[in-house]
């Protein structure tokens, strides 16, 4: 079968799709992504509030990314590579490499400052990236905690095996598949790859799911889903997707947030004076420093 576009109007007459997204085209520290969470079609899925899809692109020699160092308050950072490596730096002193198939994840409560950058020695030779970069919002118990940063293995997430469909349960559950890795707020998000003429089933374990292809070609009952391309699934109903051809694609969604969130720039929260507060304390100097990535920031918009 051929790949055509599909209609914005047919995808959301499915009886199965609540919502689409098509991302928006931003820049990040000279690296262009498109961006579908937040949108006027949607805010979030569950918790997750900022996605973005990094590449695919690549850099000559002596280039690469840099996101210099930038606050954050209120939320997780989720940082999950296919193609290529960033160097993540943070204000707690981590200095850690991402490769593909690690998750890194960074939660900010009451304040952290990171920056993400290609490392000196990538930059020797040309490069490439490709990835998803999403935060979720963190509960209101959490918003003021003190931050934390873990990079997991690939190896040592929850893998999804059988002949038909494989992949990883990054957050939350699968047909009793648990993630290794803990999360302050019912999550899902997971990496699945579905074999050539064969289906993959989503259940309605969490209320909010939303997927996103990454390759191939699937359906949702016999409608053509384009690639990239963010779509909310409806609530407590079982999803069946069909791939006419080996698809890669993530899951992604958890529980409703605990009340609205506000988001401004890097910021995330349940209330606006802590904003506000986190605007004033960048402008004014007050975050922590990166010690050893301290002679550049991103300025307050």
């Amino acid at each position: 079968m051929s790949w055509l576009p599909t209609s914005k109007k047919k995808l959301e007459d499915n009886q199965f799709i609540d919502a689409v997204v098509f991302p928006r085209t931003s820049d990040i520290g000279n690296f262009e992504v498109h961006r579908a969470l937040p949108s006027k079609e949607r805010q979030m899925v569950g918790p997750f509030i900022f996605w973005d899809q990094m590449g695919p692109g690549e850099f000559l020699s002596g280039a690469g990314l840099d996101v210099r160092p930038h606050p954050h308050i209120g939320l997780s950072t989720i940082t999950y590579l296919f193609k290529g490596t960033m160097d993540h730096k943070d204000s707690l002193g981590n200095d850690v490499r991402i490769k593909p198939g690690d998750i890194n994840l960074m939660s900010a409560g009451g304040g952290i400052v990171h920056s993400e950058r290609t490392g000196e020695d990538i930059r020797q030779l040309p490069s490439e990236l490709f990835g998803i970069q999403s935060w979720i919002a963190q509960p209101k118990k959490y918003e003021e905690s003190k931050p934390s940063f873990q990079n997991i293995f690939s190896k040592e997430i929850t893998k999804i095996d059988s002949e038909d469909v494989h992949g990883k349960v990054l957050f939350g559950e699968l047909d009793g598949l648990k993630s290794s890795i803990d999360s302050q707020w019912g999550t899902l998000y997971l990496d699945v790859t579905i074999e050539a003429k064969n289906k993959f089933n989503i259940p309605p374990t969490f209320i909010e799911r939303a997927i996103y292809i990454i390759s191939g070609n699937a359906y949702i009952h016999e409608t053509k889903i384009p690639l990239n391309t963010l779509i909310v699934l409806k609530p407590s109903v079982n999803i069946t997707l069909e791939a006419t051809k080996r698809t890669r694609l993530l899951v992604l969604g958890g529980e409703p947030m605990d009340g609205p969130r506000y988001i401004y720039w890097n910021f995330v929260s349940s209330r606006k004076d802590k904003i506000e507060d986190a605007k004033n304390k960048w402008l004014q100097g007050k975050f922590p420093l990166i010690i050893n990535d301290k002679e550049e920031f991103i300025p307050l918009p």
